[in-house]
């Protein structure tokens, strides 16, 4: 077996939604940056929150650990948790800004 790809890793880091908005943590925009070093089996990603503080930060980085942590060559999974710069609404994709449409968000 071999190291995910970036791409493999997004797609699935898609599995894991924000708990108040019902858009997937990448569509919204809160992964910063993932980086995958396959000399050490390890991936970094850098991520963000839609609000500082929020009560939930601990739940959605153990989420992020363990899905990355389920491919069969990953044996480090680093969390780093940001705020800067701030997240906002520009950061969320296309696709993330069709469903909150569907929903009735105005955006």
């Amino acid at each position: 077996m071999a190291m995910p790809t970036t791409e493999e890793i997004l797609e699935a880091l898609k599995e894991i939604y924000d708990p108040e908005i019902p858009v997937n943590i990448v569509d919204l925009g809160l992964i910063y940056g993932l980086e995958v070093d396959e000399e050490n089996k390890k991936v970094k990603i850098t991520m963000t929150l839609t609000a500082p503080g929020c009560p939930l930060a601990n739940y959605l980085v153990d989420l992020v650990r363990a899905r990355v942590g389920r491919f069969d060559d990953v044996e480090d999974v680093e969390v780093e948790l940001t705020y800067e710069p701030p997240w906002s609404m520009d950061r969320i994709s296309e696709e993330g800004k069709k469903i909150l449409r569907m929903y009735g968000y105005d955006i």
